[in-house]
């Protein structure tokens, strides 16, 4: 048994009924980034002004120590009643009975898959409430300095081609791979393994398909990048690799939408698809944070109420236009136009949604970051082969699932 799950039902059998004594009109509402956003103030506002004698506590809190804070109330019997996590949590909430489902319209035109990064083995446990997908910048003042075209590597061998032209012309490094202990670096990896039609976790039967053919691929394909990599991969995050590319110390690497505003105004930039693996084609991670409804705050049915407006149509778009989030919705099923997705850098993130995979969902996301990590540095480090590497990757999601 895991031992957050130990330390949760502790808790909830000390735990006191202290919800049963809170006013019920009042909804507590945590916001995981320690920020409202106004888009999302709005709906808010609107809520408490269409409902006499309804309060919202909305409590903005970072990420840090957010989603610690969600599950211990939960866990001692003082939930509150609604709140925006990373979805990534959403398999321990519900094993341990501290969420209900959502109430999701089946009409609501959400974009492919995004519903997969809410889902467990055919129940949806939050609403879909911020979308990421990913792309590979390039630095092509870098590019071009090696002789080459700043054009889209449209394969793997491209993209290693492209790495070891600017690494053997110029001083800079081919590419940027982010080898910490961290969760993005088992992002970095699932942009390479859904590109190659990879699989994690079936969605649907929540059975482990990591140990595979597309696997060994990617895996091997990193093995070969390091060679054309930034010094010690092991040392570096994502957001360290935007700061060598600002340096013009790479010449490209994976990020999302917001990277574009992110870089120095000089560079002259291209975002264009993570590259297609030889048993897939391009794709990309696709991930989510969501509104969920704890359990036990003795007015469910108002917090179901204000996630859907929270997450409808005008309220969303609102939301992702202004943030600058990849769009979870069709809109223009909704009837929208002028869509701002629809020109610029937007059809880099669009166009890998149908193709993008789900951060997988289970109970302690630490050891499912671990099971990556530790496969990802295997390689980098060449500490064992590519065969033994997915092997143990694979016991050891089966033991994190």
């Amino acid at each position: 048994m895991k031992p957050m799950k130990i330390t949760l039902g502790a808790l909830l059998l000390s735990g006191t009924a202290m919800s049963a004594m809170a006013d019920d009109t009042e909804l507590h509402f945590i916001m995981c980034g320690g920020e409202v956003r106004e888009a999302d103030q709005a709906v808010v506002d609107q809520f408490i002004a269409d409902h006499d004698g309804v309060t919202v506590n909305l409590e903005a809190v970072p990420w840090g120590t957010c989603q610690d804070k969600s599950l211990t109330l939960a866990a001692a019997g003082d939930p509150p009643s609604i709140a925006y996590m990373g979805s990534r949590t959403l398999r321990q909430l519900a094993n341990n009975d501290l969420i209900v489902p959502a109430n999701i319209d089946p009409e609501t035109p959400y974009q492919p898959g995004v519903l997969n990064t809410v889902t467990i083995e055919g129940t949806a446990w939050g609403y879909p409430h911020a979308f990421s997908t990913k792309g590979l910048y390039l630095n092509c003042d870098l590019i071009e300095a090696s002789g080459q075209a700043c054009e889209a590597p449209a394969t793997w061998d491209d993209m290693y081609a492209l790495a070891k032209g600017v690494v053997d012309n110029t001083d800079a490094a081919g590419v940027g791979l982010a080898g910490k202990d961290f969760d993005n670096t088992m992002h970095q990896f699932l942009n390479y393994l859904y590109s190659n039609g990879g699989v994690v976790v079936d969605a649907a039967t929540g059975e482990n398909k990591l140990d595979s053919k597309e696997t060994r691929e990617t895996l091997e394909f990193y093995g070969k990048l390091v060679e054309v990599a930034q010094d010690g991969p092991t040392a570096w995050e994502r957001d360290q690799l935007r700061d060598l590319f600002n340096d013009g110390k790479i010449a490209m690497y994976v990020s999302g939408p917001w990277g574009y505003g992110q870089h120095k105004e000089e560079i002259n930039q291209k975002v264009v698809p993570v590259p297609a693996g030889p048993s897939g084609e391009s794709g990309s991670i696709l991930i989510t944070d969501s509104i969920v409804v704890f359990k036990g705050s003795g007015h469910e049915d108002l917090a179901h109420e204000l996630a859907q407006r929270i997450t409808s149509g005008d309220s969303q778009y609102d939301l992702d236009s202004s943030w600058g989030l990849t769009p979870i919705l069709d809109y223009a099923a909704l009837g929208k136009t002028d869509l701002y997705y629809e020109d610029g850098i937007w059809p880099v993130f669009t166009g890998s949604i149908s193709t993008g995979g789900p951060e997988p969902l289970v109970e302690d996301f630490k050891s499912l970051q671990s099971v990556f990590t530790n496969m990802v540095q295997g390689i980098i480090l060449q500490d064992d082969s590519v065969d033994n590497l997915v092997t143990i990757a694979g016991e050891e999601l089966d033991e994190a699932l």
